[in-house]
This record gives C-alpha cells, sequence and structure tokens, in this order.
C-alpha cells in the first residue's frame, strides 16, 4: 500500500472520528451538573448581537462545548493519566500527590485577605463580643504538610503573625503541630473527625471547658466517601470512610437551622445519599445553627463562627456546652445577627482554614 493512499485512510477516519463525535454530541442531552467535580455545568449560551460582537458569546460556547463533550470523565481521567505518566509533570490542575493523598496547591498568600479577615474578626468583636472570652484558631489545608521542594505553599507562619498582629482582644489557639496529613481525608479538603479527639482536647483545655467533657465517643462507619478532589483529580486512590463519634450526649441534641426553621440531630444520616457527604455533619453549609444539650450539667454558651471544618468539630463540643451557636458569614451578614442572637457573656471561637482565610472576601 502506497504512503499516499495510507495518508487518504488516515485521512478519512479522522473526519468519520469527528463526524461521529460531532452528531454524537448534537444527539447528547445536556448535563446539569459534574457529579464528580461537585459544580454546575456550561450551558448553551444565549445568542445576541452583543455577545457576538464582543466575543463574550465564543468564550461561552467554547466553556460549553467543554463542559458538555461526550465522554467527558473519561477525557478528563486520560488527561490526568497522561499529564502524570506521560509528561511526567507534578501535578495537574494544581493537584498533586503525595503519601496517598490528593493535595491541592494553595498558593500564592494574598495578605489583603488575610487583613481583611481580621478586620471582619474585629469589627464583630468590637460590635457584639465586649463581655465575651473570644479565641481564634487557624486550621491548615493539605499543602501545609508537604515538604517537597517541587510544591510551592503559602507562608503559614506569616498567615499566624498577620493574624496575631492585627487581631484585637482574642486569644491565639494554635492547633497546627497537633494535626498531620492522616488527618484529612484522602479525596478531600476536609479533616477526619475520629481524628479530631486531639485537636477537642487542645481547644477544650485553652478555653477551659475540659473538664466538663468527660463521657466517651464511640465510632461508627456510616458510608465510604469520594471527596472533592476525587473528581478533580480523577485517578484511583484508596476509599474514604465517612465516620461518626457519637456518644449519649450527641444522639440526644438538638440542631436547629435558622434558615429552615427545622429541628434535626447532630448527624443527618438522610445526607448518605447527597452529592458531598461531608454534609452527614451538622447538615452541611448553613448560615445559622443551633445545638441545644438538654442533659448540659452547665449554664455555659459557645459561640463559633465558623467554615465547613468545624461541622465535624464543634459536635465533640456539645458536652461542654448548654447551647452552641454556628455562624457562617459567608452566608450571613454580621451586621443581622443580633436579630437572631443575645450576645451576652458567652464563649466564642473563631475558627477558619487557611483556604477561607485566603479567599476571605466572601464573607458578607
Amino acid at each position: 500500500m502506497s504512503d499516499k493512499i495510507k495518508d487518504i485512510i488516515v485521512t478519512i477516519i479522522f473526519i468519520v472520528l469527528l463526524l461521529v463525535i460531532f452528531v454524537s454530541n448534537m444527539l447528547k442531552q445536556d448535563n446539569e451538573i459534574s457529579i464528580s467535580e461537585r459544580r454546575k455545568l456550561a450551558k448553551f449560551p444565549e445568542i445576541t448581537s452583543k455577545k457576538l460582537l464582543d466575543g463574550s458569546f465564543f468564550k461561552e460556547f467554547e466553556k460549553y462545548t467543554t463542559d458538555q463533550i461526550i465522554k467527558r470523565e473519561d477525557f478528563r481521567k486520560l488527561k490526568a493519566i497522561t499529564e502524570f505518566d506521560v509528561f511526567f509533570k507534578n501535578d495537574n490542575n494544581n493537584l498533586y500527590m503525595k503519601d496517598n493523598s490528593i493535595i491541592k496547591i494553595e498558593y500564592p498568600l494574598n495578605e489583603k485577605s488575610i487583613l481583611n479577615a481580621t478586620k471582619k474578626i474585629n469589627q464583630i468583636s468590637e460590635k457584639y463580643l465586649k463581655n465575651n472570652n473570644v479565641y481564634y484558631s487557624i486550621v491548615p489545608d493539605k499543602n501545609y504538610f508537604s515538604n517537597e521542594e517541587q510544591y510551592i505553599k503559602m507562608d503559614y507562619e506569616k498567615i499566624e503573625n498577620i493574624m496575631k498582629e492585627n487581631i484585637i482582644n482574642a486569644e491565639y489557639i494554635n492547633i497546627f503541630d497537633t494535626l498531620s496529613l492522616e488527618d484529612y481525608y484522602i479525596t478531600d479538603i476536609h479533616w477526619k473527625q475520629e481524628n479530631l479527639i486531639k485537636i477537642l482536647g487542645k481547644i477544650s483545655t485553652e478555653m477551659k471547658f475540659k473538664e466538663r467533657i468527660t463521657t466517651a465517643y464511640n465510632k461508627k462507619y456510616i458510608t465510604d466517601f469520594e471527596g472533592i478532589y476525587s473528581g478533580q483529580l480523577p485517578i484511583k486512590t484508596k476509599k474514604d470512610s465517612i465516620n461518626i463519634l457519637t456518644n449519649s450526649i450527641i444522639d440526644t441534641a438538638i440542631v436547629y437551622n435558622y434558615e429552615t426553621k427545622e429541628e434535626n440531630s447532630i448527624y443527618n444520616l438522610e445526607k448518605i445519599n447527597s452529592y458531598d457527604k461531608y454534609d452527614i455533619y451538622l447538615s452541611g453549609a448553613t448560615p445559622l445553627l443551633e445545638i441545644r444539650n438538654s442533659n448540659a450539667k452547665t449554664d455555659k454558651e459557645l459561640i463559633v463562627f465558623r467554615d465547613s471544618f468545624a461541622s465535624s468539630l464543634v459536635p465533640l463540643f456539645t458536652e461542654g456546652y448548654k447551647k452552641i451557636t454556628l455562624i457562617d458569614i459567608r452566608y450571613i451578614r454580621s451586621s443581622d445577627l443580633s436579630q437572631y442572637i443575645e450576645f451576652d457573656t458567652q464563649d466564642v471561637l473563631f475558627i477558619y482554614s487557611t483556604t477561607v482565610l485566603n479567599n476571605s472576601f466572601i464573607f458578607k
């Protein structure tokens, strides 16, 4: 067979493949969301003269075709494998593997964002917390635990220093040295609740409620778990599992959701079927929650300003307080808090991950 005939055959096969992919995409119904990536997928953009003239239609169309291409998940897996095994890159879309754990490169440090977070904490303290014992703590992201030079990371010591130098009238509780990479899920950003007893010990000692935590915890397996990184870096890893720590105090506590006006338990097992099973802890992201402990041996109350890391940690505080209020100022304005909370002499804890502190302009 001559080279000319071979070229013709290859060209025909290539054109046929393009036509098959094109027709398949035309016939395929668009997907609403990517379950693995926990996000909505792009829809076919609206065609207007303005969008055509300014070029925005074509940008949106490119995003649409990328999101809705047939066999998209298979292409994503092929890309990840090619990046690592063919081109020997250290990371894929800022994600890399270390000790069988998927880690996201959090970089660079946004000093303005850290300062904004301290400003927000000070504003809340000055407005509401003049009679309170106030503490704050920082949760390091997984990239903190990488000591390999090929992976850049933020200056975590600088984050601590900025917070210490600028936060007024709050005591810092350092938990960095208490944690290790093994305390986090393999495929997710979050930490494992079953590994947080040591964090409970550190915080309860510093905040002086350790003597009220007397009931032992029982570990209970709930379900297998594939975290957000398993979709963003589609390669095979060991499976994670959701476990809960429970006891008679946690089992009888009631959680009131101010947004839905519903009561629930601390662990919402209906979330087993949700896209993000980490929502089992306190039912996931919400502006304002209240944990009520009817078996409390104290009248002390706690207010926690938090992100999602606190969802699995704060349940372990339940025995130490009659009432715990959890506030997520990513979803509620701090100026509206007096409508729901009577600030008095509660203990107060601000606890945020470095990821949120580095993107604090999401605070309302």
